[in-house]
Formats: C-alpha cells, structure tokens, sequence
C-alpha cells in the first residue's frame, strides 16, 4: 500500500496564505519578515500556550518552500528550522517561553552547525565545561548578528555531545562577517569561555541536524521550482527564428528534464519531512533529499541558466537569487559528496 503525501486542509491553507503574503510585500525584507510574523507563518510550530499554532516540522517546512519559491532574503530558515523547532522539542517550559514568545514579533534565532571543515559536525571540537562555559570556533552561522539566541553544538565528554543556548551579546563572543553566494548574512562564531544554558538531553543535537536538513531541503526544493518557473515563462514567451524557444526539440527537453529533477525533489522533501512530522525514523529519506538536492539540483540550475542564455547571468534578474540561495544552501549541507557519503554510510549490506 502507498504512502499518500496529499496536503491536508490546513496545510493547503498554509501553502495559499504564504504565497498571498510573499507576493503582496516583496518590497523590502523587513516588511516581509514582519508581514510573516502578522499573518501566523513564524509561529506554526510554536507551542498554542505562547500564542503559536503548535503544528510542525512539515508544516514549516511548507513555509519554507514558498519562501525559498521567491528567493526572499528572511530569515526564515535559521529562525523556523534552526530555532523554533528544535527548543519547541527540547526546551524547558521556560526556555520555550522565553525564546519563542516573541518570534511572531520578528525575534530571529538561529543554530550554529558548522565547524571548520565539517558541515553539520556530530562530534563538535567546541568544548564545553561542566558548568557550561563554551569555547570553540563555529563557522557560516547564518543571521548569527541579528539573532537573540544561538543553538551551540558542543562536546561535553569524550564522546558525548550536546547543544546549549548562547547569547551572541554575552562576553567572550566575537562575530565576524564571511562572504556567500547571495549576500545572505553568515558569521564565524568564536566563543572564549562564553556563559551557556543547556537545551534538551543527549539527543537534541541529532533532532537539530533533522530540522536543518529538512529545513534547507525545503528551502532548496522551493529555490529550484521558482527557478523552473522562471525558466518556462522565459523559453516560453522568448522568440528566435519567429517561434517560441519552447517549440525547440532541444529546449523542450531540457526544461523536461529540470522539471523531473525539480519534481523529484519534491517529492523526496515531503516524504523526509512528513516521516519527521509524524516522529518515524526520517534519517534515511532525510539524506536522499540532501543528496537529489545538493548533486542534482545544482545541475538543474545550471541548465535553467542556460535556456535563459546571457540574461540568466544578470544580478538583478531574479535567477541570480534562486543560484545563489541553492549554492548556498548546498555548502551549508557539505556538497554533494559529503551527502552522498552520509547516505552511503547508511546503508546496510546483507548477504545474499
């Protein structure tokens, strides 16, 4: 029997709502963040006592795809997937109060995965003590400068690991801005001896890493189909030798094959994050999403810059935003070696 992946009601509703308010206050992202935050998109997932729709990873994750649609530079990503939906998990009552009361207000959040060549580290060098003082290097910490809070993975034994709450005010923090594809804003974090709060137990850190890549799939499936979106209109409407480019054999194949792989994606995203949603084991479609995302997609793009020839090359056409939020989405993830090695690892050999 099949798995049905349909949107209910209320995550159709989402979908709709979320598209109405990203296409009626690009102008400015501030307006749009807090436009976000009125109409209840930022608070899906937080708890119904503090005012949010107590709904999850599933429901965000649609947020984040018509946010990542329009290429829309919000915050959104390190605030939904790296903040509200791990300490919606994990947080005590009053961690929970205290930092998500205030994210349908446009309070941002973020998580800082990286550490120097290791996207996503699961054994962080960044130590912490027994009386959580931190110290260590974190790297490409997105909206690390405007956030309230920072998750912090950090290494607590040998080998034990776990994420604690940091305040990049506190003293010992030091941020300092690092280039990326779309300006989009990224800090490496240095902690030296830097006060921390512990989040959750033991097993928070994987659940933060579930939520970001669910999070910067989502994203990146919504980069690609606005992408092909673009890509269609143009080859469409765009004429040469007195016929659309379209009616080509050659370019009605290749705008078929970037909707495969587009839809492909999709498909891989909702079926990673509707396992994560209804808490059964999402590790493996997880890392399948990564890889069509970050060793497929890429490609994809690529071919929609083609079909728009020297216009797909222009900063200010919105194709210049969709490349670089999947670029960077993409190193955020490691690549598509390192994602097809983790999903490799995964793999259980039986014999015959």
């Amino acid at each position: 029997m099949g798995l049905d992946f349909a949107l209910d009601e209320t995550q159709d509703d989402i979908v709709r709502l979320a598209g109405e308010v990203l296409d009626g206050n690009a102008d400015t992202p501030d307006r749009l963040w807090k436009s976000l935050g009125q109409a209840g998109l930022l608070t899906l997932a937080v708890p119904a006592d503090l005012g949010g729709a107590g709904l999850g990873p599933l429901e965000t994750a649609l947020v984040l795809t018509e946010i990542g649609r329009r290429a829309a530079a919000v915050p959104a990503l390190s605030t939904l997937a790296f903040g509200v939906l791990p300490v919606a998990r994990w947080g005590t009552p009053g961690q929970r109060r205290d930092l998500l009361a205030e994210v349908g207000e446009g309070r941002v959040l973020t998580a800082a995965l990286a550490e120097p060549g290791d996207p996503l580290a699961t054994a962080p060098r960044t130590t912490a003590t027994a009386d959580w003082r931190v110290t260590g290097v974190k790297t490409g910490v997105r909206d690390a400068e405007q956030a309230h809070r920072i998750l912090v993975p950090v290494r607590t034994g040998p080998a034990e690991a776990a994420v604690v709450v940091v305040d990049p005010a506190a003293p010992g923090v030091t941020l300092r801005r690092t280039p990326t594809s779309g300006d989009t804003p990224e800090y490496t974090l240095r902690l030296d001896d830097v006060a921390a709060e512990p989040l959750g137990d033991d097993r928070c850190l994987a659940d933060l890493h579930r939520f970001a890549i669910a999070g910067a799939c989502a994203a990146g499936d919504g980069a690609l189909a606005g992408a092909l979106r673009l890509t269609a209109g143009h080859v469409g409407s765009r004429q040469q030798f007195g016929r659309p480019l379209a009616t080509f054999q050659a370019v009605a194949q290749q705008i078929a094959d970037v909707y495969v792989t587009a839809r492909t994606l999709h498909l891989s995203v909702l079926a990673a994050c509707w396992q994560l949603d209804a808490g059964r084991p999402a590790d493996d479609d997880l890392w399948v999403a990564a890889h069509w995302l970050t060793g497929e997609a890429t490609a994809a793009l690529r071919t929609c810059h083609h079909l728009h020839g020297g216009l797909g090359l222009a900063a200010d056409y919105p194709l210049h935003r969709h490349g670089a939020l999947l670029r960077d989405l993409v190193r955020l993830l490691g690549g598509a070696e390192h994602c097809l090695d983790r999903l490799g690892g995964r793999v259980v050999h039986r014999p015959d």
